[in-house]
């Protein structure tokens, strides 16, 4: 289990890769591309990253077969949900946190780079069943 302090920087180099990527390309892209940047700037920062993460679907202790894919999941703890939208809904933050509990992590980010400044794109969900 890795400490409060260690995703704190996590959350840190995340926001300054998702900073660096918007600063480079702009919005107006296709989530995709975001993906594969944002992926690779992560990287370049040196941490773990991996892209399109399957999760299997577990109810009531049966494993479904259906899985939910994560679109970015750093050092194995954090979620990263990318969007490229207008506009972001209410049931964009839920399903963040739905995967937060789903793949029972503690901390995720909502990231929309369809926005001028990412500083606005940006937010952080806890799974509160942890902190």
């Amino acid at each position: 289990m890795i400490s409060k302090i260690r995703y704190e920087e996590i959350g840190q180099i995340i926001v300054q890769a998702s900073y660096e990527v918007h600063k480079e390309l702009g919005p107006g892209l296709l989530e995709s591309v975001y993906e594969v940047c944002l992926e690779e700037e992560i990287k370049r920062l040196k941490l773990r990253v991996e892209r399109q993460v399957r999760i299997p679907v577990v109810f009531k202790g049966k494993t479904l077969g259906k899985d939910f894919i994560i679109d970015l999941l750093v050092e194995d703890e954090v979620i990263i949900e990318l969007k490229a939208l207008e506009i972001l809904l209410p049931v964009h933050e839920v399903q963040l946190v739905t995967y937060l509990k789903l793949a029972d992590k503690k901390l995720g980010f909502l990231i929309n780079f369809n926005v001028p400044l990412i500083k606005q794109g940006i937010k952080r969900k806890v799974n509160q069943y942890y902190f």
